[in-house]
């Protein structure tokens, strides 16, 4: 049982005062605990350490999945290098946009009638309420089967009969229009084009139909090829170009189907964004204050270092020939002092425009496109069994169990210890305080004597 650092003199000194007799057992305890629990602090210190390493390599790690992302979208073939822009020299009479699968090139579109929609009003009533006689209709939509509307003295008003015809769906839509002579029933058809002309026969109701329109399709030539369509909405016409029809057109309308460089230069910016997060958590890691002394959390790290050494090379890594376009200089993308990247956008905004089709080779090309060379080592980096960061942190880990478990079982062991010190100091503090009910005992015992004597 430790006693070091007590003043045992100085208990036996007071001890022989009545005044003083005793000891604070609680502060004998604590002094002798103290000085074992130092092994404890250090214990924990190295807990907080490590647990500090794990945050910042998993936040690395979360870093380099988002630059994995990164690459992956650029190696992707249906990715950003895949968008596709449209344009078309009349506005007013066309407009367009190109998807997936679309291919660049120039086409001649004339329009030589929009798609109408079939529709029929009624005659003018007093007002939407107001009762007409009753009887039945049918009402046909395109080829569909003929529907027969029965008007009865629940429905036979404007309001009545639109939604008795809506809650049928029957292709077609009814409303009341109200104007300063009174109000109508429209009916319009759901689907534009001939296939959705509506027709009405047999009414034998109060209320007569007339006809608004009559739906026809389309007609329009594509690069002089004759084309109808029930819509004005045209996607089969060109692959991957959807076409909208406004206006009839005098002359042809150019429409240009081109890559969308704007969306490349941005996954390519956002690439290097990510790719600067990485390498600024590398260079902190590695840092060094030289006025309080103190290192990067990860200083010395193999896996940062591994990390930071395949970046460094996958960055500087270029191909032959190519359209001139053979590493990320010539992108316009330079090396700063610190690892980072910067971006000439105007200078790949001009690489892209120019030489699209190299800038995709450089990136994409099987086995030796810079983005595929890239996005494959860094699905080494983050493997989440063999990866360098998690093999790193499966140590880290075992370490931090390691030093839980004897910090457990040290605590175990040190309330025990305090339990036996703290009846151990009590047993000799009872026994001081008795003693000097003794020590008046004896003397008045040998005072006694000396009087008898």
């Amino acid at each position: 049982m430790g006693t070091s650092g007590i003043d045992w003199s100085t208990l036996a000194s007071n001890a022989g005062s009545s005044a003083t007799a005793g000891f604070d057992v609680q502060t004998i305890v604590d002094e002798v605990l103290q000085s074992q629990s130092q092994e404890e602090t250090q214990w924990q210190s190295q807990e907080t350490t490590f647990n500090n390493q794990a945050t910042a390599l998993q936040q690395l790690n979360s870093q380099l999945q988002s630059l994995l992302n990164d690459a992956n979208d650029l190696t992707d073939p249906l990715g950003s290098f895949d968008s596709m822009t449209a344009s078309v020299s009349d506005s007013s009479a066309l407009s367009a946009t190109a998807g997936s699968g679309a291919a660049v090139g120039s086409h001649s579109i004339s329009i030589n009638s929009l798609a109408t929609t079939s529709s029929y009003y009624s005659d003018e009533l007093a007002t939407n309420s107001t009762t007409f006689g009753t009887g039945s209709f049918s009402l046909q939509v395109g080829s569909g089967p003929a529907t027969t509307i029965t008007v009865d003295d629940t429905n036979n008003t404007l309001t009545g009969l639109a939604a008795a015809i809506n809650s049928q769906n029957l292709g077609v839509t009814a409303n009341v229009i109200t104007d300063s002579g009174g109000a109508r029933l429209t009916l319009v058809s759901n689907s534009s084009g001939a296939a959705g002309n509506i027709s009405i026969s047999n009414n034998t109701t109060g209320l007569t139909f007339n006809l608004g329109s009559t739906g026809q399709d389309a007609s329009l030539t594509v690069d002089g090829v004759p084309i109808d369509s029930s819509s004005n909405t045209v996607t089969t016409a060109i692959a991957g170009v959807t076409l909208n029809l406004l206006a009839e057109t005098s002359s042809p309308v150019t429409l240009q189907v081109g890559s969308d460089t704007s969306q490349a230069a941005t996954a390519i910016n956002n690439f290097v964004s990510d790719y600067n997060t990485v390498i600024a958590s590398v260079n902190s890691a590695f840092s060094y204050n030289s006025t309080t002394g103190t290192t990067g959390i990860l200083m010395g790290d193999s896996s940062v270092e591994m990390v930071q050494s395949t970046l460094l090379s996958d960055v500087t890594a270029s191909v032959s020939g190519n359209g001139g376009i053979t590493s990320l200089a010539s992108l316009g993308i330079s090396m700063n002092a610190d690892g980072t990247l910067s971006v000439d956008n105007s200078q790949l905004t001009g690489a892209l425009a120019s030489n699209f089709q190299a800038v995709q080779n450089f990136f994409q090309t099987t086995s030796t496109g810079f983005a595929q060379q890239f996005a494959s080592d860094l699905t080494n980096l983050t493997d989440p069994t063999k990866g360098v960061i998690a093999v790193d942190l499966n140590g880290i880990n075992s370490s931090v169990s390691s030093l839980q478990s004897e910090i457990s079982d040290f605590e175990a062991n040190l309330t025990t210890e305090q339990q036996s010190l703290t009846t151990y100091y009590s047993n000799i503090n009872a026994t001081l305080q008795e003693l000097p009910s003794m020590l008046s005992t004896v003397n008045a015992q040998l005072s006694s004597l000396k009087s008898s004597s």
